[in-house]
């Protein structure tokens, strides 16, 4: 039995999960696997999401869970179903990392670091005979057809600003890797390019007729013409509990006021439909309500308690503890109305008018990818037989809360088992291992 595939993929986003399974798997089932990663070191993007305790997934129940994947969901389906949450956590629990369910039922590594389980994972790829290939970044396809990649000698190119081109020389397939017999691509989208993601492969692909949507910034920040005062004083500062209405959905949770607009999790929940609104209109009213535990005639009633002349900001500071911020976005929206029934109804549904929407670079993840068209049932492209891709290199997106590593993991896991069984349909004399 040969030894293959030699297998090349950049760790999905400079370390995300799509990258981290197929070596495993392949690997396991008597493949010689060959990694190649342009950033210094693996698992960048792992180690960034680690810094909030690693929400590796979700404990919702699967129906609700699949449904956060909106029209992605029946293409993700097999995938999520065939590695799921408590496949994970066993995972999690065979590398020596147990795992808890939070209150919101978030699922985190009990360390509440990524650290720890990142090791793991690589010593188990280095027991089962993976090769790493550092600072080597793909470049496409020769002439005849072979894989190309170039080689950077510097540190790290991306994070010192130099470009590939100049940090680079040219590397053909032959000088590095033998002729694989099947390639995982989990290269991700176009967020966080300085931990390893820039998009570069839409292009590469798009030239072998792979059709690929839009890349698209997704649990991302919103853009406000603030004004001054709000900019200088504001920026940067927290507002919760809040609660967000956009097209007939209200999503609870925070949001953090920036110098140029609006960030938190409650808004990143939005983020598809608004953005989607935003390209089509130039702009969007989000309805943002600063007392969600409250009722309007609550708020009413607890106003006009308040003696007459006081003034609005101690109204609002003595009757509801509105913090600052909150009285200040109140202002932004316009005249304050001045009975207290109207204040109310007001504070419960505060416009805020959005004129754009961050740059894709500042986005948590991305939307759009290569499209469902053009994988077969086991995300080997249709226009490239024997290549696979996973992660965010497809055509789908879903909220914060776990569910984005959840199906970069399961992805990953579904291209190397459909890698295998391509590699023992196309070359049954090398590859009679078990599925």
């Amino acid at each position: 039995m040969r030894g293959v595939p030699h297998r090349f993929f950049g760790w999905g986003r400079g370390g995300g999960g799509a990258g981290g399974p197929p070596p495993e798997v392949l690997s396991a089932a008597g493949c010689a696997v060959q990694v190649v990663e342009h950033m210094p070191s693996l698992g960048r993007k792992m180690l960034m999401a680690g810094r909030g305790g690693l929400n590796i997934t979700h404990s919702e129940p699967p129906e609700p869970f699949l449904a956060r994947y909106a029209g992605a969901a029946p293409w993700l389906a097999p995938f999520l179903a065939a590695w799921s949450t408590e496949d994970i956590r066993q995972w999690m629990a065979g590398l020596g990392q147990e795992s808890f369910v939070g209150s919101s039922g978030r699922i985190f590594p009990s360390v509440m670091k990524a650290s720890p389980l990142l090791r793991s994972w690589l010593a188990r790829l280095q027991e089962q005979g993976v090769t790493l290939h550092p600072r080597t970044r793909w470049t496409g396809w020769d002439a005849a057809g072979h894989l190309t990649f170039a080689q950077s000698a510097a540190k790290n190119p991306s994070e010192a600003g130099e470009t590939w081109s100049a940090a680079t020389e040219q590397v053909q397939d032959t000088s590095l890797f033998t002729a694989p017999d099947a390639v995982i691509l989990a290269l991700g989208g176009a967020s966080w390019p300085r931990l390893g993601s820039d998009g570069g492969w839409v292009s590469l692909l798009e030239q072998r007729g792979v059709a690929v949507s839009a890349l698209r910034p997704s649990n991302c920040g919103f853009q406000v013409a603030w004004s001054e005062p709000v900019r200088e004083r504001f920026a940067g500062t927290p507002l919760k509990p809040v609660a967000l209405t956009f097209a007939g959905q209200t999503v609870r949770g925070e949001l953090v006021v920036t110098a140029s607009g609006l960030e938190g999790g409650a808004l990143y929940a939005l983020s598809a439909p608004l953005r989607e609104h935003l390209a089509r209109h130039g702009a969007a009213e989000l309805l943002c309500d600063l007392r969600p535990d409250l009722s309007v005639q609550d708020l009413a009633k607890r106003l006009a308690a308040v003696r007459p002349r006081a003034s609005l900001s101690n109204k609002l500071r003595k009757a509801l503890r509105l913090p600052p911020v909150a009285v200040a976005l109140l202002r932004e929206a316009g005249p304050v109305p001045v009975s207290m029934p109207a204040l109310a109804a007001r504070i419960k549904a505060v416009p805020v008018r959005l004129t754009g929407v961050e740059p894709l670079a500042r986005a948590i993840s991305t939307a759009g990818g290569i499209t469902q068209a053009a994988c077969d049932d086991r995300l080997m492209l249709r226009a490239l037989p024997g290549v696979f891709a996973a992660g965010e290199m497809l055509d789908w997106e879903a909220p914060t809360g776990g569910y984005l590593l959840h199906a970069c993991l399961a992805t990953g896991r579904g291209a190397a088992q459909g890698a295998l069984a391509w590699l023992r349909e196309t070359h049954p004399e090398r590859y009679r291992m078990p599925l």
